[in-house]
């Protein structure tokens, strides 16, 4: 198996394919953990458009072979086919070596994302129980009382860096609080969580987030409460502690990364675009106009919905090789020539939430809180704009997320806000 000429080119020699793929056994393969697909991966999507069609050949990290979906039509046949394209990469992760950066979050699991079928209708069952009953009007309050604090540590200071200082810590604490996850816990899980989406020390991260997710599993089994992880476990599929560690895991993966990742490419749209940085409080389109926009554009997962073909199956007149990912651009499919019209206001025909029976259970709740955190920092600091050019600020390189470095910011010094305290029951405030 080769390796890719250059970790810092997006073309890279790619290795031989049983099946045949896209480009044959011997073409080159796109590198989507390149700096340069991180950069600009719109050009590259066009460019292996141009030279591919639908169904471009890709490594996910170097001797990592894998097909990435960029055709929108294709990539619904995919998503709704889950007989031939399933999800279970038990076969596949067979070759390839444990520290492999992108194992962590392609490996099977018993759970949702990586079943189909009947095994996989049973844990979305309890998953979705334990989101639907999520209170959307507490959850608001929820993001608020998050966000007031968490804006006073910097608006005083005329400048701040929105993803360390405010997405990230308000995804973080948020996912906690529907989760029912005390403090500790979740610092064990963001730092294996980052140490996987990083790549750097996955199989540690990996670890380390498990054994979190493990003790919160312990927790709410002795202690339920009013939140997901708790309805979960009093659902009627009755999930044992291993099935519970693994839902659990893949819901707290989803609301921090993925969130963090919709508010700051929300915000960059709409400090970088006139249509939105003119006047935040007057403008003619709003914020939720705008994570339309991202979520086609720029979704905080760009490739992803990965699936494993049981045996070679032929699709667009090309072989696609049996137990081989499958990825599914989202941002390549929704800016697809064929579907894309440039008209994104109350337009949801976007892939970022898949489609399909792996539709995400969360898209309503995730909305609400990137709207949330996004109107209470615009509200608080209308006069905000970028901190440096913006053809300046840099992307994280890696095969899934859109994910900036770092967002700087700059407004005029600001009074602290208001912060809630909660009084304690049977209080004269109550």
């Amino acid at each position: 198996m080769t390796h890719p000429q250059s970790s810092t080119s997006s073309f890279s020699t790619g290795c031989p394919v049983p099946h045949g793929s896209p480009v044959g056994s011997d073409g080159p393969r796109v590198a989507l953990y390149a700096d340069d697909f991180a950069a600009d991966p719109h050009q590259v999507y066009r460019q292996a458009r141009a030279r591919y069609g639908s169904l471009v050949p890709v490594e996910l990290s170097p001797g990592v072979p894998a097909t990435l979906v960029i055709g929108y039509h294709t990539a619904l046949r995919i998503l709704n086919d889950p007989d031939h394209f399933p999800s279970d990469s038990r076969t596949w992760q067979q070759t390839v070596p444990s520290d492999c950066p992108v194992l962590p979050l392609l490996e099977w699991r018993p759970a949702a994302i990586r079943n189909s079928g009947l095994v996989h209708a049973r844990y979305r069952q309890a998953i979705v129980a334990g989101i639907d009953e999520i209170d959307q009007f507490a959850l608001r309050n929820t993001v608020e009382q998050i966000a007031a604090p968490l804006i006073n540590t910097f608006c005083a200071d005329g400048s701040a860096d929105l993803i360390a200082q405010y997405a990230f810590p308000l995804a973080f604490a948020v996912i906690n609080a529907m989760l029912g996850c005390p403090p500790e816990i979740g610092q064990q899980a963001a730092m294996g969580l980052a140490a996987m989406f990083e790549g750097v020390d996955a199989e540690r991260g990996n670890a380390m987030f498990n054994d979190a997710m493990a003790n919160l599993v312990t927790l709410k089994r002795s202690h339920p409460g009013d939140d997901i992880v708790s309805r979960m476990l009093r659902h009627p599929v009755d999930l044992d502690d291993a099935e519970m560690v693994q839902q659990v895991l893949m819901l707290y993966g989803a609301g921090i990364e993925p969130q963090q990742n919709l508010i700051i490419n929300t915000l960059r749209l709409m400090l970088t675009d006139e249509r939105f940085a003119g006047d935040f409080l007057g403008g003619s389109l709003s914020t939720r106009d705008a994570l339309d926009e991202v979520l086609f554009t720029d979704p905080p997962l760009s490739n992803y919905c990965v699936t494993f073909p049981r045996q070679p199956i032929l699709i667009d007149g090309v072989w696609l090789p049996a137990h081989q990912p499958v990825v599914i651009s989202m941002a390549g499919c929704n800016n697809d020539p064929a579907i894309h019209t440039g008209r994104y206001t109350d337009n949801r025909a976007h892939l970022a939430w898949s489609v399909g029976p792996h539709t995400c259970p969360a898209r309503s709740v995730a909305y609400l809180i990137a709207q949330d955190a996004i109107d209470q920092l615009l509200d608080a600091l209308p006069e905000m704009r970028l901190g440096v050019p913006a053809e300046q600020l840099t992307w994280r390189p890696g095969p899934f997320h859109r994910s900036l470095t770092a967002l700087p910011v700059l407004f005029p010094e600001s009074p602290p806000l208001p912060v809630y305290v909660p009084q304690p029951e049977g209080s004269a405030a109550q």
